[in-house]
């Protein structure tokens, strides 16, 4: 190429896959500048000779002046798969939470959908090999090569080991008797059916009689063939799928393949989509009650003025009903609508609900869809297929074309906001923003809102509209505030239940009425313990004990997933007194049943969910009153919306309250809420008894007399106000961590020096040890800093940047792992 021609080049800013900051100036081709545009995916070599799928996130004509940038090999994309909405969203997510462009990248597009170069190996075709000079492991490599031409590394593990395979290969390299290739190849493929059919030609008359005669020694076949023209005869327009000749086991595919051999019958093969979408009638939505109707008026007032609004509804209010009319407003202005959901245990049920009344146009999206299954979501989000779509935090980052409405459900809940997948951002957050970017419509709703969003209400920032009434006008439940240590002392408890309580729970049962049990712990036991020397088994990877599951006789790990046998005798002491410390769900479940042998009852918690369609079996059985009782943790607090469940016991209340978390009170107050939405939803009875050793706290003391939200939430603030902390302070967490305890130190000692460099030496907590100090075999420490809630405050972050890339310029912390939790 010519320098007249390199001049007439543009370039492009190209986001890659992995975690790197910011963006990657490449050339772009002169073939391909018609071709290209913001949002398309291209082919870009990337570090010698790998070639990844970058996205291109500016164009423009500014050359390099101190490089020369590599050129873009393809453009994948015929239209922008990234709409400039999401480009402008990708960009807020990284300076707001400061992420990487790379990560946000990984965790939004579909592995399928971010293709990159897999390393074959092949011979060098001018090579004069002498085979006498070469050890046994490279004399297989280079007869392997020569049978199959390209060999992958995987591959060669087959028949080389993995440690003697890197210096195989180097040696070869070194020779010149291998050369490396960097292929990419599409990984997503559309799922192909097969269909039959009879040709015309064959049903004609007189072809029919001979193809009916050449089958008179072949019965089975001819039956077949009889079958399918029948079916073909009477509905020309319906396909013959090839599965459904064998269904009821008439027929094998020996006796098909017959026929096809002969020509008497045709295969072909039309692509279908992994996730079926529902094809039956679409209802008309359900009209408003007077207060829902009412509610749903005040929302299209506040719209006039603020896109935003808080939706607060008391639990069984019919928040969704308000959903679905905002929803089929959208859609009537031809707009497209996303409703978030906290967790998928809700979007199966969820969808049940809505799909009778939006048809095909409704879509789901979560992390647990199959990969290829994600990209079919993906393209038809791209295409505008999809009207409404129901789906996690991660359907954020899907191409929506012209989305107007936002609804943001149950938008308090901790599952917005992981901790353990990068980029660590609120669900609920990054909504607020989205709506922003594509100028549309946002709702937020929730019985209990979190601190944070009622803040906003109070300044204005979003809009406020509240439903105090339940659905059919049924009763609140009541709430019962039980002092179980004055139970205790006058021996009116069983085992860790109040008389009082196991009276009640037989009553519902007599009545024929369902209970919830609510324990907030999974496993068993916390701990076993040697009674004789006070051994208890600590997880190897973390810095914590592992907890008991008497189920599987296991202890478990339940950060980082480690499992050992259950302990038969101490191993320090050799003594065979083990017992239990603290309570699991298990532990209460076992003694419900103790206590209740005749009631059916289930467990709901992470370990029995894992299976697939395990929710939904729970649910079916709750439905069909098939269980009385549900003993669970939090998951049983949301979802369960039944008509027979009038009864919610929470035995041990006050492990909810004592956790080393500012927002411990606010959680409680939530997850006792929610939990009591379930209760009474038809009936108007619901009753929720609560246990604990401190019926003084003030949470439990608003709840007992049903303090107003005004009332719980003043107090929250005033707390939060007092000492300085969300939503009056922004919060931002720093975890360093390393597999060598000292360095980890020493490196967030270095990053604490750096922070106050830049910044106050009051808005720097740390660093100190972490919680839990050794997590997956990484020791951890954290520094917190506290940043003013003003104009300062992006100032003040750019400060914590600067700090980051600082400290990631030092060789001898390279090593070191750092994790940046803003709005901790």
């Amino acid at each position: 190429m010519t320098d007249s021609d390199s001049n007439l080049m543009g370039y492009a800013e190209i986001v890659i896959p992995l975690n790197l900051k910011g963006t990657y100036t490449y050339s772009v081709p002169i073939d391909l500048l018609p071709k290209v545009e913001m949002g398309m995916r291209v082919l870009v070599p990337f570090r010698g000779r790998k070639i990844y799928t970058g996205v291109v996130f500016e164009l423009h004509n500014r050359k390099p002046e101190d490089f020369a940038p590599k050129e873009i090999l393809n453009v994948l994309d015929e239209v922008p798969l990234l709409p400039k909405p999401q480009i402008e969203f990708w960009k807020w997510m990284s300076e707001y939470y400061l992420c990487h462009l790379g990560e946000i990248y990984r965790f939004s597009f579909p592995s399928s959908l971010k293709l990159q170069s897999e390393t074959y190996l092949k011979l060098n075709p001018n090579a004069n090999i002498e085979y006498e000079n070469l050890e046994a492991n490279e004399v297989y490599l280079l007869q392997a090569l020569e049978v199959q031409q390209l060999i992958n590394l995987s591959e060669i593990e087959a028949f080389i080991p993995k440690k003697e395979m890197i210096s195989a290969i180097n040696s070869l390299i070194g020779l010149q008797y291998i050369m490396i290739d960097e292929r990419v190849a599409e990984r997503y493929k559309a799922k192909e059916v097969s269909y039959v059919e009879i040709s015309k030609e064959i049903i004609d008359n007189e072809n029919l009689i001979k193809t009916l005669s050449a089958l008179d020694r072949a019965k089975k076949q001819k039956e077949l063939f009889l079958k399918i023209l029948s079916i073909q005869t009477q509905d020309n327009s319906k396909r013959i799928k090839k599965s459904s000749l064998f269904e009821e086991g008439d027929f094998s595919y020996n006796q098909l393949k017959s026929l096809l051999d002969k020509g008497f019958v045709q295969e072909y093969y039309l692509a279908e989509n992994r996730l079926s979408s529902y094809e039956g009638e679409v209802e008309d939505l359900e009209e408003l009650t007077e207060a829902q109707r009412l509610a749903n008026n005040e929302i299209e007032k506040v719209f006039q003025k603020n896109n935003k609004v808080l939706l607060h509804g008391v639990t069984s209010s019919g928040k969704t009903h308000i959903y679905m009319h905002q929803i089929e407003r959208c859609i009537a202005e031809g707009k497209n609508a996303l409703l978030l959901l906290p967790e998928i245990a809700l979007t199966k049920q969820i969808i049940n609900r809505l799909e009778k009344k939006y048809g095909s146009h409704l879509g789901f999206y979560h992390q647990k869809l199959t990969d290829f299954e994600r990209v079919e979501v993906w393209q038809k989000v791209r295409r505008n297929e999809i009207k409404i779509l129901i789906g996690t935090r991660c359907a954020l980052f899907l191409p929506f074309q012209n989305l107007g409405l936002i609804v943001v459900d149950e938008e308090h809940d901790r599952a917005y906001k992981l901790q353990e997948v990068s980029p660590f951002f609120n669900g609920r957050d990054a909504a607020l923003m989205l709506s922003d970017f594509y100028q549309s419509k946002l709702i937020l709703g929730s019985a209990t809102p979190s601190v944070e969003t009622y803040y906003l209400v109070q300044k204005n920032i979003i809009g406020y509209t509240a439903l105090t009434e339940r659905y059919g006008k049924t009763k609140i439940p009541d709430y019962q505030i039980i002092n179980f240590k004055e139970a205790q002392s006058s021996k009116q408890t069983v085992g860790n239940f109040s008389t009082e309580v196991i009276e009640e729970i037989k009553q519902n049962l007599e009545k024929k009425k369902q209970i919830i049990i609510l324990h907030n712990r999974r496993g068993y036991a916390k701990v076993l313990e040697c009674e004789v020397c006070g051994y208890a088994t600590y997880c190897t990877n973390c810095d914590v004990v592992m907890t008991y599951h008497k189920s599987t006789q296991e202890m478990k790990c339940h950060y980082c997933g480690q499992k050992a046998a259950k302990l038969e005798v101490c191993p320090k002491c050799k003594s065979d007194k083990l017992t239990t410390k603290g309570i699991g769900v298990e532990q209460i479940y076992e003694e419900v049943k103790q206590l209740f042998p005749e009631a059916r009852i289930e467990r709901m918690d992470v370990d029995t969910m894992r299976k697939k369609f395990a929710y939904e079996r729970l649910y079916e059985k709750i439905e069909n009153r098939e269980t009385d009782i549900i003993v669970g943790t939090q998951m049983i607090s949301k979802g369960l919306d039944f008509d027979n469940i009038d009864l919610v016991v929470i035995p041990k209340a006050d492990a909810l309250i004592y956790v080393l978390d500012f927002r411990a009170e606010e959680q409680a107050y939530q997850l006792i809420t929610q939990i009591s939405g379930r209760a009474g939803r038809v009936s108007g009875e619901g009753r929720v008894m609560v246990q604990t050793y401190n019926p003084f706290s003030p949470i439990f003391q608003m709840i007992n007399d049903n303090g107003t939200a005004a009332e719980v939430y003043d107090y929250f603030l005033k707390e939060r106000k007092k000492f300085l902390y969300p939503p009056f302070t922004k919060l931002v967490l720093i975890e360093i961590k390393h597999n060598k305890e000292s360095k980890a130190d020493r490196a967030s000692q270095f990053m604490g020096s750096i922070l106050r460099k830049y910044l106050h030496k009051d808005c720097i907590l740390g660093p100190e040890k972490s919680s839990i100090s050794k997590l997956r075999n990484k020791y951890q420490f954290q520094i917190l800093v506290k940043l003013p809630r003003n104009k300062n405050y992006y100032t003040m972050k750019k400060c914590i940047e600067k700090s980051l890339e600082e400290f990631r310029e030092v060789k001898a912390y390279q090593s070191v792992k750092i994790d940046v939790f803003v709005d901790f």
